[in-house]
């Protein structure tokens, strides 16, 4: 394949328009409810205002939720909830509406998309609807071997480009951004700690499906295993992908880093996509002034990475499930910003009395 240079990003992405950013700020303060009553909506309304560069923000009618699938290998040490290999079934899940993220997609009219990265099964068996991005069967076991070589993670990391290309081109306007995995949050975390700089007991948490006490010490040695390997590449962030990541990681974080180029916002969800978007502020600085916390987990390793990318989380609603839902969650409230910050009108001014 030919060389991806990472550096390219740094010059192609460009802040949202901050004159756009002081105007909306400015009329905030002429409009008939007084500046800061309305809390987060204001700061979510301006920064729309910025993102879709005019003051006049517009109604968000094309969201999309986005699941990148991918299976890891470390799940084999028990140290997940559910069974290694078992993203098949969440696939499977989500398209026959059975999953939370389907049934709160349903209700909102909100289309979800799931591309496969490296789901545990043969092609053919997934269901049609899945998008094919496939870069391998499962990623490497990330305590003792990689995850990726080097050339799949950067096809992994110029699928989720793709993706990002193909939503801007059809006119989505927001993305509930979330994965479908087992194991990824051990991986995930791997990534934080590294790029944080901590231990592996202070990033390591219990995961979506939840795991008892024998489990999670089983994760957090894991989680060390891996540490080890990956501070060594921690300068070159395709390398640490390959090294730590997996194919779904990859190709989310050349999504979030495509998507700033292509100025189309994303809600981040849990500690994978968190993960992601810490990997790509190292890529370049000012992506993340594109993309918004949905929710906070619970995990700590998540709670590490929204502090170091200063982002807010909108929801703490103790939700752990994953797969998209708190970024879909946090989709009204977005869109309720959208909406003030449109139509609120402007006070007229008493009239001067002589």
């Amino acid at each position: 394949m030919s060389g991806l240079n990472l550096d390219d990003f740094g010059n192609l992405i460009k802040r949202p328009d901050s004159a756009v950013r002081r105007e909306a700020e400015e009329r905030r303060g002429r409009l008939a409810v007084p500046p800061g009553s309305l809390g987060r909506l204001d700061d979510l309304g301006d920064w729309l205002s910025a993102a879709q560069s005019t003051a006049a923000v517009r109604p968000v009618e094309h969201p999309r939720v986005l699941l990148f699938a991918g299976d890891h290998g470390v799940a084999r040490l028990d140290v997940s909830g559910r069974p290694a290999g078992s993203t098949e079934r969440l696939v499977r899940g989500v398209l026959d509406g059975e999953r939370a993220v389907a049934i709160l997609a349903r209700r909102s009219g909100t289309p979800v998309r799931v591309v496969d990265l490296s789901v545990d099964c043969e092609p053919g068996d997934l269901p049609a609807e899945v998008v094919r991005h496939r870069v391998r069967r499962g990623s490497g076991r990330i305590d003792i071997e990689d995850a990726l070589t080097a050339e799949e993670a950067e096809q992994a990391f110029r699928s989720g480009m793709a993706i990002a290309d193909e939503e801007a081109d059809a006119g989505t306007d927001l993305v509930a951004l979330g994965d479908l995995s087992v194991g990824g949050s051990t991986a995930a975390s791997t990534l934080i700690a590294t790029l944080c700089g901590t231990d592996a007991s202070v990033v390591t948490g219990r995961g979506g499906a939840g795991i008892d006490d024998l489990a999670w010490m089983r994760k957090c040695a894991a989680i060390r295993d891996a540490l080890r390997r990956a501070r060594p590449v921690m300068g070159d962030p395709l390398a640490l992908l390959a090294t730590a990541g997996g194919a779904d990681l990859a190709a989310i974080t050349g999504f979030l880093l495509q998507s700033a180029v292509r100025r189309m916002p994303v809600v981040l969800d849990g500690v994978v996509s968190a993960a992601c978007a810490l990997v790509a502020q190292r890529v370049a600085f000012r992506a993340p002034d594109w993309w918004i916390a949905g929710h906070l987990s619970g995990e700590p390793a998540q709670e590490k990475a929204l502090d170091r990318l200063s982002l807010e989380p909108l929801l703490d609603q103790g939700l752990r499930v994953g797969e998209g839902v708190g970024a879909l969650l946090a989709l009204p409230i977005v869109r309720a910003a959208a909406a003030l910050t449109a139509e609120l009108p402007e006070q007229v001014p008493p009239s001067v009395t002589r």
